[in-house]
């Protein structure tokens, strides 16, 4: 099905602690799609370091909220990209309209954010920032787009 349909990334996969479904799941799928751990993970450097040496993926899903502090948070996100691995910043659940989600994603620079469909106030928050971001940055501003993905052959 991966070969048969356009998919770029997948969320949560397996289980939490399937390792070894995860060590497969990327060696046989991970050079093509974004393989994001969520629940894998939970923004935890000590399960993405473990993540990492395993190669249990190629991407985590970063919740400033749920590891507790940015310091923690920027630590995750850095230790993934020095892995060569995408850091996916995202809202959570029961979100508010704070939009430090999106400042976060372009001051560390990681091309990718997930903030819902555009719809309800705490989700078009974000992306209006984003715009803002976009606008203050001027010619300095540049969408990624598929180069978002540099983990990947495509």
């Amino acid at each position: 099905w991966a070969s048969s349909y356009p998919i770029i990334s997948i969320e949560d996969g397996l289980a939490e602690e399937d390792w070894d479904g995860w060590q497969l799941l990327t060696e046989k799928l991970g050079d093509k799609i974004q393989l994001v751990g969520d629940d894998l993970y939970v923004t935890n450097v000590n399960r993405l370091s473990r993540g990492i040496k395993s190669k249990a993926s190629n991407s985590i899903l970063i919740k400033p909220n749920q590891i507790g502090t940015l310091t923690e948070t920027t630590a995750a996100i850095k230790m993934a990209q020095q892995a060569g691995w995408t850091a996916v910043v995202s809202h959570r659940s029961g979100e508010t309209e704070d939009t430090t989600i999106a400042d976060l994603a372009v001051g560390q620079n990681t091309g990718l954010i997930k903030a819902g469909a555009p719809c309800r106030s705490e989700r078009t928050a974000k992306y209006n920032r984003l715009l803002k971001i976009e606008n203050e940055l001027g010619k300095k501003a540049h969408f990624a787009g598929m180069q978002a993905f540099y983990n990947l052959k495509r």
